[in-house]
């Protein structure tokens, strides 16, 4: 007799879907090398597909059939023109299942005008989380993105900071990051302050030069209305009409960090992003990033938005190696606590 987690359950569905070519190559580049992409969707939404040639068979629960459905479509599509590599499979499987959540109820169909125009692209929120993210960087005058890598914390403050210079609401775009990892000091490392600082700097280079292209980037650091600078640096400086964006926070102190937060002036608006499991400061130093957390909670024109292994926009095994990493940390620290209880 089944039970009633049974009797909750959907009955299978099952839904033909025919894919009609003339041409082969594109409902073999749909389907990947030994049909590895069809079995990443089922896998995903724990479904089974069968096809013979353009004729796919797609079983499992209704509304996971109706996205491998949707997902088959738009792969098809693409296949003709481009090739469907981990990546693309993997943004498109992950935007079907946030448009299915939306068709629950789970999350608004509507960005509230959160959609950024640069010049070179169009960027959107996707789910709840960054949504939330960039509705936060919009409303308050500081902002932290705490979360795994791969969540898009760093991507959207650069777009955000980006549409706010285009729109004239700032006068210059200002990048920081401490220069700690691997117990390194800029004062050993070749070249001048620029070169000094720009390995650390990469990922907020490349959102840069995809938004604006790498000869504007290259004319607006020139005029100094992008400006790369160490966390040091930023000491006794005022920042009016500047647009901030710390990265990397978890590798500040509490002196930096209060030290920085301090130094916003008129006109000017601060991101600070950061994982607060990936911390490179010696054991016995305390993060500014988790220091500012406890502080800084409830102030006015302040937001938290606190992002989880869901909103990895990486390959799909970051998502599970975040997860994994998680629950290996939400376990000893359970263990730690029962030991302390118990002595």
């Amino acid at each position: 007799m089944p039970g009633p987690d049974n009797q909750s359950d959907p009955a299978p569905e099952t839904q033909e879907l025919l894919l009609d070519s003339p041409d082969n190559a594109a409902l073999a580049n749909l389907a990947g090398q030994f049909d590895e992409n069809l079995r990443q969707i089922e896998r995903r939404l724990d479904i089974l597909i069968s096809n013979r040639g353009g004729r796919f068979r797609l079983t499992g629960a209704p509304a996971a059939v109706q996205a491998g459905s949707r997902i088959l479509r738009e792969l098809f599509r693409l296949a003709a023109t481009a090739p469907v590599d981990a990546q693309r499979l993997h943004m498109t499987i992950q935007e079907n299942l946030m448009e299915h959540a939306v068709a629950q109820g789970a999350e608004p169909a509507d960005d509230n005008g959160l959609t950024m125009k640069t010049r070179r692209l169009h960027i959107r929120p996707r789910g709840s989380n960054q949504r939330a993210y960039l509705e936060a960087i919009r409303n308050h005058d500081l902002c932290f993105g705490i979360g795994p890598a791969g969540t898009g914390k760093t991507y959207l403050a650069v777009a955000s900071a980006v549409a706010a210079l285009e729109e004239e609401r700032v006068r210059r775009i200002v990048l920081v990051r401490p220069a700690v990892e691997a117990g390194e000091r800029l004062g050993f490392l070749p070249g001048d302050m620029s070169q000094k600082v720009d390995p650390y700097l990469r990922p907020m280079y490349d959102a840069l030069y995809e938004m604006m292209g790498f000869d504007r980037v290259a004319r607006l650091i020139e005029r100094n209305i992008i400006e790369v600078a160490p966390l040091a640096f930023m000491r006794g400086r005022s920042l009016n009409e500047s647009f901030v964006i710390l990265d990397e926070a978890q590798n500040t102190t509490i002196e930096q960090m209060k030290m920085l937060v301090t130094r916003l002036g008129f006109g000017s608006r601060a991101v600070i992003t950061g994982d607060v499991t990936q911390i490179d400061l010696p054991k016995h130093q305390l993060s500014g990033l988790k220091h500012a957390t406890q502080v800084l909670q409830g102030v006015p024109g302040i937001a938290f938005t606190q992002f989880t292994a869901g909103d990895v926009v990486r390959h799909a095994l970051v998502q599970r190696i975040v997860e994994a990493y998680q629950n290996f940390e939400a376990a000893a620290s359970l263990k730690a606590d029962e030991g302390n209880r118990a002595g």
